[in-house]
């Protein structure tokens, strides 16, 4: 059922941003009254789910859930129809309005994810607001997995900066580290300052490593809630209890306790709760799989979160930050495929794209990550390949600056580069996903 509702969301989300994409074309285009032939949400090779006529335009479903488009009369793009070309140019063509309008038309799906984004933020912002977990709020400091270990930060650290540019919201430090390609990071431990400094060509390692989990806050152990059959609760544990200590050892934290309770599969150890101003001690057989079946209390019950909330007004300002951040940071994501070593094995497809939704439906997350997904699908349109709209959108350049149109045949050669380069790409990014599905 999970991989159902991540499946319905990746399409959902594709959907949306496909139409609002292909419209930016079809808008632009019939403002500089440019005959559209078809728009299309999805491919439809051989037959189409849905379609109907209305005007000059033919909509319709298409059955192949790779994108959309829309066919503009006297252009060459993916539907390669050069018989068009061959005919003589009509008024209502592409080919035969001025460079400039070709290339608003050109540019009109990316302009308008980029706003789709911008208000997607805005909205959000209106309606949720911010609210993150400060880095000065992180008492406790922080936990790392075997690759935060191995960058040189430890269970404990409490993270000052990196280097040395304080971050306030201490979910970016991940983020940071990676796409700034950072060189150290500011830590407290054991009461000294020190300066950790990250190994040479470990941020491909962080790239490929992907989960944001190799820092994490550290937290006391309070129960939350139990699992089905939890072996804690059956043995007289409560919701609230504040886990302290395993058989001799007083363990003050969730990843002390995590960790240490491995070590007592099959085992009966006795598990010391703090319940009120009660200490109390209960044995508990620890099943094969070394887990005692609770859900700890999240982050939120130990810090003070900073909220901030907008009002419609100052919505719209904080909406454009968020989309040029967003921005920002992908175009960073670009540049470290070719800055670090290897960086290209993260690349991914549709899985890694799907796999980013929540496994249960939450609006919230949804809407943040299509907003997100409208930043990545806009900057990738705009990349100059052929067939992608940045081809297009190169060859009008060239034609604004030199004066000089390329041939209709030179343009059906450069789309079928193009299209040999985008399925390339296709196949390798999903190639991707399916090496790592079965190396796990």
């Amino acid at each position: 059922m999970e991989i159902v509702v991540k499946i319905v969301q990746l399409l959902l989300s594709l959907s949306i941003l496909v139409i609002f994409h292909e419209f930016g074309h079809f808008l632009a285009a019939r403002i500089f009254k440019t005959r559209v032939e078809k728009f299309y949400l999805f491919f439809n090779p051989w037959f189409s789910l849905l379609k109907f006529k209305k005007g000059d335009t033919e909509y319709g479903l298409g059955w192949l859930p790779l994108g959309g488009y829309v066919k503009i009369s006297g252009m060459i793009d993916e539907s390669m129809d050069v018989e068009q070309m061959k005919q003589p140019a009509q008024p209502w063509e592409f080919r035969s309005k001025p460079a400039w309008q070709r290339l608003i038309i050109m540019l009109g799906g990316v302009t308008v994810n980029i706003l789709l984004a911008v208000f997607i933020y805005m909205v959000m912002l209106f309606a949720w607001g911010e609210q993150y977990i400060p880095t000065s709020e992180v008492k406790y400091g922080i936990t790392v997995d075997s690759l935060g270990y191995s960058m040189g930060l430890r269970n404990g650290d409490r993270i000052l900066s990196v280097d040395n540019k304080q971050i306030d919201d201490f979910a970016a430090i991940p983020k940071t580290i990676i796409l700034e390609e950072a060189k150290s990071v500011q830590v407290i431990r054991d009461g000294q300052s020190l300066d950790v400094q990250i190994p040479q060509g470990f941020i491909s390692k962080l790239i490929k490593h992907k989960s944001p989990d190799f820092i994490s806050v550290r937290i006391p152990f309070e129960v939350g809630d139990f699992t089905p059959g939890s072996v804690a609760k059956n043995a007289g544990l409560k919701v609230n209890d504040k886990i302290i200590g395993l058989n001799d050892s007083l363990l003050a934290y969730f990843d002390q306790f995590r960790s240490n309770i491995q070590q007592y599969k099959n085992t009966r150890v006795i598990v010391t709760v703090l319940r009120n101003n009660d200490t109390l001690r209960y044995p508990v057989q620890v099943p094969a799989e070394g887990l005692i079946g609770v859900y700890p209390k999240g982050p939120a019950n130990f810090f003070s979160l900073k909220e901030k909330n907008y009002n419609l007004i100052t919505a719209i300002p904080a909406g454009f930050v968020k989309a040029w951040d967003g921005v920002g940071n992908y175009l960073k994501s670009i540049k470290l495929l070719f800055s670090q070593e290897k960086a290209y094995e993260s690349v991914g497809g549709f899985i890694t794209i799907g796999s980013i939704f929540p496994s249960t439906w939450d609006w919230q997350a949804f809407w943040a990550l299509t907003a997100f997904l409208s930043i990545m699908l806009a900057i990738l349109n705009v990349l100059p390949i052929p067939a992608l709209d940045g081809g297009h959108v190169m060859f009008l350049l060239y034609e604004i600056i030199f004066r000089r149109k390329p041939s209709d045949k030179f343009m059906e050669y450069a789309q079928y580069v193009g299209m040999i380069i985008l399925f390339g790409l296709l196949i390798f990014a999903n190639g991707n996903d399916l090496l790592k599905l079965f190396r796990h």
